[in-house]
């Protein structure tokens, strides 16, 4: 069967640095996908010209002709988002970005059906049905990279608040008098265990004096360290890095277990670019979450990597298209 005979979704996935689009069957499956850079410091106007572009292409690529191919649009993005009336009210990742009606914007644009969803809750969506999470009821999706976003599934469904924000695990507060996030809060779960969290966390030691190799990963230029530079030099024994990722994992787990106790989920999917880091950091946030949240929750949640990878947000804008119709979009 032609691809332009199945009625598809044309998904995008919205972050600071780049601009996924892809045309995606309700299989899951990805029968196109576009990549270009986001270019956020330019603001709103520019970044919504090239998502409209990367939508565009994909239908060219997909062979979608017409709106009949299409069943809508999902759009998943960073930040804190008024799903019901499809508005990013603010962004981190996005500056500029202050109560601009993407949705509205989308579908104008593009005459066809437009739904905004938060990238993690997409992610979420997506690994529930497709990925690490399928057949689970009741799970809790991190990803853990610049920041930590997060996704909730209670009984099989994606739970999103009153508002369509739920889900921001990154700003639960686990330290109060601790460093200061990007949302203007101190010691929340991002200041202390995300990428960035590691990233600003090896600077601080390193100008302190702190030997470590990661000076020689990155030929003396701190401000050229990352969370992988980070996780190489742990994984090559260097005792500060490791120190780094042991107190990241413990944060991490510290969060991790306030869910536990109050969701009491079946599996924790913990994605993003530090999941890679894999076992240097979950077996510690393993080990964090079994001796601080209750016995019996603790014993029932397994904690395992994302299986999906950057595909998880495309695909969980997809999903929610398919299984929110006809509601909460903006139709052309």
């Amino acid at each position: 069967m032609l691809a332009s005979r199945r009625r598809s979704v044309l998904a995008i996935d919205l972050g600071g640095t780049k601009i996924i689009a892809a045309a995606v069957l309700s299989t899951g499956e990805i029968i196109s996908r576009k990549y270009s850079l986001t270019l956020a410091d330019e603001g709103p106007r520019p970044v919504i010209n090239r998502l409209s572009s990367a939508v565009a292409e994909t239908m060219a690529q997909a062979k979608l002709k017409t709106s009949s191919d299409v069943v809508g649009i999902g759009i998943a993005a960073a930040g804190i988002l008024d799903t019901n009336e499809g508005i990013i009210t603010t962004s981190p990742n996005l500056p500029g970005w202050r109560d601009v009606p993407l949705r509205d914007i989308i579908a104008e644009r593009l005459g066809l059906t437009t739904y905004l969803i938060n990238d993690a809750s997409a992610a979420a969506l997506g690994e529930h049905r497709s990925g690490a999470g399928k057949g689970v009821d009741n799970l809790i999706y991190l990803t853990v990279s610049t920041g930590i976003g997060g996704g909730i599934i209670i009984d099989g469904e994606l739970y999103s608040g009153a508002d369509g924000c739920a889900g921001e695990i990154g700003h639960m507060i686990i330290e109060t008098h601790g460093p200061q996030c990007n949302c203007g809060k101190f010691g929340c779960l991002e200041a202390l265990a995300s990428g960035s969290a590691m990233t600003r966390e090896s600077v601080r030691r390193l100008n302190q004096g702190e030997k470590s190799s990661i000076v020689e990963l990155v030929a003396g230029r701190l401000e050229s360290i990352t969370a992988e530079t980070v996780s190489l030099a742990a994984r090559q024994g260097d005792s500060l890095a490791c120190d780094i990722v042991a107190r990241a994992a413990n944060y991490l787990g510290i969060g991790l277990a306030n869910l536990v106790n109050i969701f009491n989920p079946e599996l924790i999917v913990i994605g993003g670019g530090v999941s890679k880091m894999g076992n240097m950091l979950l077996a510690p946030t393993r080990k964090a979450v079994r001796e601080i949240a209750f016995k019996l929750p603790a014993r029932t949640a397994r904690i395992v990597r994302a299986r999906l990878g950057s595909n998880a947000g495309i695909i969980g804008a997809a999903v929610y298209v398919f299984e929110q119709q006809p509601k909460g979009g903006r139709k052309a």
